[in-house]
């Protein structure tokens, strides 16, 4: 008799992409998001294959693609074995129910993506509650596709039974759970409260920015520490609050959860309390990865998100990060067409960036150290500034005493 051969739970899961262009997201936009949601796919563990984009007006409400491209991913999904098909926009609860059924796959959206990977990335007790509401909140309105193997379970005469029976119940479960969630949330948000208030007289300053970008790079090249630092995304989760000394001046940083497009309404509300720490800093570092194609598009997403959480109006300074990972090619010198953010040199990007009258900036490479000295003496001559301001009769002296209270 032939044995059927069975996948090791070892194995790595391939994925395939779904994305689509509309007259807010062009061709270019749309491929570039969908590179950044197979870096969240390779985060999360699996392994991304293949990408297909769609030019539609409107999702559709049923497969929130078009049939012809139904069929097409389809195809490719049975001839090659994939277990997964990620879609880079939030799906209804209907939605991923047609689409399991048409592909015979699992179905994931972004925002189901996101949340997978910061469970995984949760160490500590507070995160895990955060995390945790985060996923039961997006799990309620979803609860019917958990129950497809049940046939009777809408309502209705004759359509009364045990599948409904055991939604509802499923339903009351997750409620009190999201309630006692909650409850935990607000009892640990009172505890960060007051140790934040048992700081003392140091002024706060928080890296903030897209995930990836090289904050815990900076953080660790700054407090002479060890944070956990990764290419990949999301890799910091928990906020860590380290006490800095440059020359005579110690103050607090804090390096923070990195930003993304889409970053799922649940997430931000569940992460309150970590944001707290960006909302309370008296400067923002706001960290961009200049090396990366969509830099601007990145720094957008993070000031709009600042915008979001109440924190847009700090003392702000960006730090455009990696020069050393920086490429471009040259133009020829017959070449009259306009300068774009492929072919512009790194010293004129800076002189452009620099000419702009809003928000100050430097450029450096945490990893390569380049530009540090500089980076230093604007930090320092800033928080002094600050700190002379605001506690006039405190004098600069070093106590290394203080410990972070939230590792």
């Amino acid at each position: 008799m032939e044995q059927k051969e069975y996948k090791s739970i070892q194995e790595i899961e391939s994925a395939v992409m779904v994305g689509v262009i509309t007259q807010h997201q062009t061709e270019e936009m749309a491929i570039e998001y969908l590179d950044e949601l197979a870096f969240l796919i390779e985060t999360a563990g699996a392994k991304p294959v293949k990408q297909f984009l769609q030019k539609l007006d409107r999702p559709n409400s049923k497969t929130f693609v078009g049939t012809g491209k139904i069929n097409e991913i389809a195809q490719y999904v049975e001839e090659n074995e994939i277990e997964l098909v990620v879609f880079d926009d939030e799906l209804s609860p209907s939605q991923l129910r047609n689409l399991e059924k048409m592909f015979n796959a699992r179905v994931l959206d972004r925002t189901n993506l996101i949340l997978d990977i910061f469970a995984q990335r949760a160490r500590t007790a507070h995160a895990k509650v955060q995390v945790e509401l985060a996923q039961y909140q997006y799990l309620l309105p979803r609860l019917t596709r958990m129950w497809t193997h049940l046939e009777r379970q809408r309502g209705g005469i004759g359509m009364r039974g045990p599948g409904e029976t055991q939604i509802e119940t499923d339903r009351r479960i997750i409620l009190d759970k999201i309630s006692r969630l909650k409850e935990q949330l607000r009892t640990i948000d009172q505890q960060m409260i007051t140790q934040r208030k048992n700081r003392g007289q140091l002024i706060r300053v928080a890296l903030v920015g897209y995930t990836n970008v090289g904050k815990s790079t900076i953080m660790n090249m700054l407090s002479k520490s060890e944070v956990f630092a990764e290419n990949k995304l999301f890799a910091t989760l928990d906020t860590t609050v380290r006490k800095v000394v440059v020359d005579n001046l110690p103050f607090l940083l804090s390096d923070t959860v990195g930003f993304i497009r889409k970053l799922p309404h649940n997430l931000v509300e569940s992460f309150k309390s970590t944001l707290d720490e960006t909302r309370e800093a008296d400067i923002l570092l706001h960290v961009v990865d200049i090396s990366h194609k969509a830099f601007e598009d990145q720094l957008r997403v993070v000031t709009e998100t600042l915008h979001e959480i109440g924190a847009a109006d700090k003392q702000q300074y960006i730090i455009f990060n990696k020069i050393d990972a920086y490429n471009y090619t040259p133009k020829d010198d017959d070449d009259l067409s306009p300068l774009t953010k492929d072919n512009i040199s790194l010293d004129d990007l800076k002189k452009s960036w620099m000419a702009k009258e809003n928000t100050p900036c430097i450029f450096i490479s945490a990893k390569e150290k380049q530009n540090i000295d500089e980076f230093r003496k604007m930090l320092y001559d800033n928080v002094k500034e600050l700190h002379a301001k605001r506690y006039p009769f405190n004098t600069f002296l070093y106590d290394d005493s203080w410990t972070n209270p939230e590792e």
